[in-house]
């Protein structure tokens, strides 16, 4: 019951603060760290067990749910969701404790919080179809009340459109689902059956209309290039904890959606379309990229480095699935940097994120050229910037380089022209963060910041544990690639 009682905890905590009356700030925080650290030791437990030799999926809990139906209660990880759900759940810790103005409502926004560290886990932690979906769904609500309510400038069109663009794609995905659901005998909903069955093999107009509605509702949560336009709005206007968790955690549910659905469940018509997946990937990388570099704005800069991100992540899934003779080393390795990518990603941009609520929090501004001259002002939240940033453009040493080595050296066997160009992306992410770095922090300090203040005790101690996370997979990944490895070797060789 390790997963049932994963998810369930959070949910537990959020009920008793929603029902609860006279919670101080103090009270209410601590209360809801303490029930999301929950999940994180439960993870790091599951991890400790897991067996890198035994089955694909592991710590299944089954409970028939309607069995005419084939719906249940089906839940289990393999080694890649457990490293990104053991990601996601560290994240909102973090993001539930660092400060942040809750606009004299902590209990309500504690339990939002709380409520979607327990809905996000169960996408990662779901074995069933229309499970995934509900959890998945049930996301949009609680990051919704999160930016609308808690959010700045204009928090609730904000809202608004970024709940309108992703329930859309979440209506794909229930059509493709249902799809998917009728297209095996006996109709089931259980994700093992449909990876073990392939049913929609062969190609065809069905296989084809259910791919691309799966990857369009998926490239919409991840967001991939062009539909990628509700994120740089929603996370300038979104507090930073809800900043970090969206990029940490919401926009994985996007690419790991690709692996374990079409991935997994439709491998021929993947590789069918494998090169244009590539192909969007590369125009995310680049595009992302250089439209950040243009970004006067601070969060908004650090919002299309996800879109950026995010693209190499789909470049190593695509390469992944390209089922081409005599690359499955490559292939293998390709899809395991594109899970570390997305470990990495949450560690290192959900740092970024609470970076960004600490600038709001003392100055209200996100405009780059209104700062400068910080370092000797607030050395610590210099040292954790350029620290989060140099992960970000990926130098050696830190996590960002062993995901991104991973998926091109992968795609270097695959794809190799893709694989130049994606380079490309890595050049232009260095200037962009090393000019952030520039207009933050050196040049002549503003007078009117004259009195900024250093991160306080709980600011520094959470980017600490979160900067510990990226710099320990930088230098010693063999505890986090040999548990990826261990799911994307059985994947890439096939059901």
């Amino acid at each position: 019951m390790i997963l049932t009682a994963t998810l369930g905890l959070p949910m537990l905590g959020a009920l008793v603060i929603a029902v609860s009356r006279r919670w101080t700030e103090t009270t209410a925080r601590l209360f809801a760290v303490g029930v999301s650290l929950l999940p994180v030791f439960l993870l790091a437990w599951a991890w400790l067990q897991f067996d890198t030799q035994g089955a694909l999926f592991q710590f299944v809990e089954e409970v028939p749910w309607v069995p005419s139906l084939g719906m249940g209660y089906r839940l289990g990880v393999d080694g890649i969701a457990l490293a990104v759900a053991t990601m996601s759940a560290l994240v909102f810790s973090a993001s539930i404790a660092y400060p942040v103005d809750t606009q004299n409502q902590p209990r309500q926004y504690y339990a939002w919080m709380l409520f979607l560290q327990s809905v996000s886990l169960g996408v990662f932690l779901a074995l069933d179809l229309l499970l995934f979906y509900v959890f998945f769904d049930l996301s949009l609500v609680g990051m919704f009340f999160l930016i609308g309510r808690w959010g700045h400038g204009q928090a609730q069109l904000a809202a608004f459109k970024f709940f309108l663009y992703t329930f859309c794609g979440s209506l794909l995905l229930l059509l493709a689902i249902i799809g998917l659901y009728l297209s095996v005998e006996p109709h089931t909903f259980d994700m093992r059956v449909l990876i073990e069955q392939q049913p929609l093999a062969g190609g065809g107009v069905a296989a084809g209309l259910v791919f691309l509605a799966l990857m369009i509702g998926f490239a919409i949560k991840t967001p991939i290039v062009p539909v990628h336009t509700w994120l740089p709005q929603a996370h300038v206007d979104a507090p930073g904890p809800a900043s970090a968790v969206l990029a940490g955690v919401l926009l994985k549910m996007g690419t790991y959606g690709i692996i374990r659905i079409p991935y997994s469940m439709m491998g021929e018509t993947f590789a069918r379309y494998a090169l244009i997946i590539a192909l969007f990937a590369v125009a995310s990388i680049l595009y992302g990229a250089f439209v950040a570099l243009g970004q006067r704005n601070l969060k908004r800069r650090i919002a299309y480095t996800s879109i950026n991100h995010m693209g190499y992540t789909v470049l190593g899934i695509a390469v992944a699935g390209a089922l081409i003779q005599d690359t499955e080393y490559a292939r293998e390795l390709a899809l395991v940097g594109a899970t570390v990518e997305m470990v990495a990603h949450g560690l290192i941009t959900g740092a970024l994120f609470l970076i960004c609520g600490s600038f709001w929090q003392r100055t209200q501004e996100y405009d780059l050229d209104s700062y400068g001259g910080l370092l000797r002002q607030a050395p610590l939240l210099t040292a954790f910037t350029v620290l989060a940033s140099f992960a970000s453009l990926g130098l050696p040493g830190l996590a960002g380089f062993v995901a991104e080595f991973h998926i091109f050296a992968g795609t270097f066997d695959v794809y190799p022209w893709l694989a130049v160009i994606g380079v490309l992306g890595i050049l232009v992410t260095a200037s962009l963060f090393l000019q952030m770095l520039q207009k933050l922090f050196f040049g002549t300090l503003p007078q009117r910041w004259a009195h900024f203040e250093d991160l306080h005790a709980v600011e520094w101690g959470v980017l600490a544990v979160l900067s510990a996370g990226f710099v320990i997979i930088g230098i010693a990944p063999e505890f986090l690639l040999t548990l990826i490895e261990a799911s994307a070797t059985l994947l890439v060789g096939g059901p």
